[in-house]
């Protein structure tokens, strides 16, 4: 019996199955639907009353269906859907399996304003004030991709300088050599609304050089490590949340392979893979976050001990059931002796950077 439940007790009956049909095309996608969330917003330097948003979903595998379109279809990333239902082949699913839909998020910590992209999740969350109720908070979620392992993602703080829609892509010349060396391609530039432009339609320029959050010219490459260094949407994700957001706005890299969190008194984790190896040690990761939501006391190690071997990327709650007993080998989470600080993860100013 696993001891760390996901969160899907009373959902599926209100959710049911999903619904999408096989046989997807691009009209299909930019119809989707893509949920946002409403959280009361949190006094400056706290976290919000609950930071679990969303609900797992089951849907049955239809003929035609992959994963790459499904993962498109529920907004999430290749990464998500494939580590919720390992050994499910992405390209022929069995037809009429059950499969999970990840569509349920741990805040990262500790920022809710403005964009955090955590890089271990490749996830993007922005928080914006609703409209004429400063005590209200939408969230919006999108999957990215982001840099491959020999052109990271840095960690960082910045803020958006820029906005362009069509944007040409200045190819710096490190990325050249290598399309040339690869391709055979010496083009200095891939001009605005060209298909093959890789930052897609719309573009946010970061206060961190040459990086930007932006569009793709491949979307399959949602979830994966494919860019050099840029955040890539989804073309209809990005075409959503390029209006919502203002020059000016402030936002963080993170790397954050462990989030904990709350819904309704109970405490879940949810575990990516680490996917630079940067926080080799889940289990210290995960004692460091728990104390710093001052949430150790509330934990089953047990039950922790299975989220992390199941690194679904799935929130698990670790905190016992209502009215269940707790084992005889409970224990609470010892508290990390010291906070972690992931000296590996390159800084924007030490790293070649690469615009895509």
């Amino acid at each position: 019996m696993r001891l760390a439940a996901p969160l899907l007790a009373g959902v599926v009956l209100v959710l049911g199955m999903g619904t999408a049909r096989a046989g997807y095309d691009e009209d299909t996608f930019i119809r989707k639907s893509i949920p946002a969330y409403a959280i009361p917003t949190p006094a400056r330097g706290a976290p919000p009353a609950d930071t679990v948003i969303g609900a797992l979903r089951p849907y049955r595998i239809r003929k035609g269906d992959t994963l790459i379109d499904l993962a498109r279809y529920y907004d999430l990333g290749m990464n998500e859907i494939a580590e919720a239902n390992p050994g499910i082949d992405p390209w022929v699913p069995p037809v009429g399996a059950t499969i999970l839909l990840p569509t349920a998020w741990v805040l990262p910590c500790c920022t809710y304003e403005g964009i955090v992209v955590n890089i271990p999740e490749m996830r993007l969350f922005y928080y914006r004030h609703s409209p004429g109720d400063p005590h209200t908070t939408i969230v919006y979620t999108y999957p990215v991709g982001l840099g491959r392992d020999d052109w990271r993602t840095p960690s960082g703080k910045f803020k958006v300088r820029g906005k362009t829609v069509n944007p040409q892509w200045n190819i710096p010349e490190s990325i050249r050599q290598e399309h040339i060396k690869e391709r055979d391609d010496p083009r200095k530039f891939i001009p605005g609304g060209d298909p093959e432009n890789p930052l897609g339609k719309y573009r946010m320029e970061l206060t961190l050089p040459l990086y930007g959050i932006h569009g793709t010219d491949i979307p399959w490459g949602v979830g994966m490590q494919v860019s050099h260094g840029c955040v890539r949407l989804y073309p209809e994700d990005i075409e959503r949340l390029f209006p919502l957001v203002p020059v000016g706005t402030a936002g963080e890299f993170v790397y954050q392979p462990v989030k904990v969190g709350t819904r309704a008194g109970a405490v879940y984790v949810e575990v990516h893979r680490d996917i630079y190896g940067y926080a080799p040690a889940l289990y210290r990761e995960a004692s460091v976050a728990l104390e710093r939501a001052r949430l150790g006391a509330r934990a089953d190690r047990d039950r922790l001990l299975a989220a992390l071997e199941d690194l679904s990327g799935v929130p698990m709650r670790i905190s016992p059931e209502p009215d269940e007993p707790a084992p005889a080998s409970a224990q609470s989470v010892p508290v990390a002796p010291t906070e972690v600080s992931h000296d590996g993860a390159p800084h924007p100013d030490k790293e070649q950077a690469g615009n895509d």
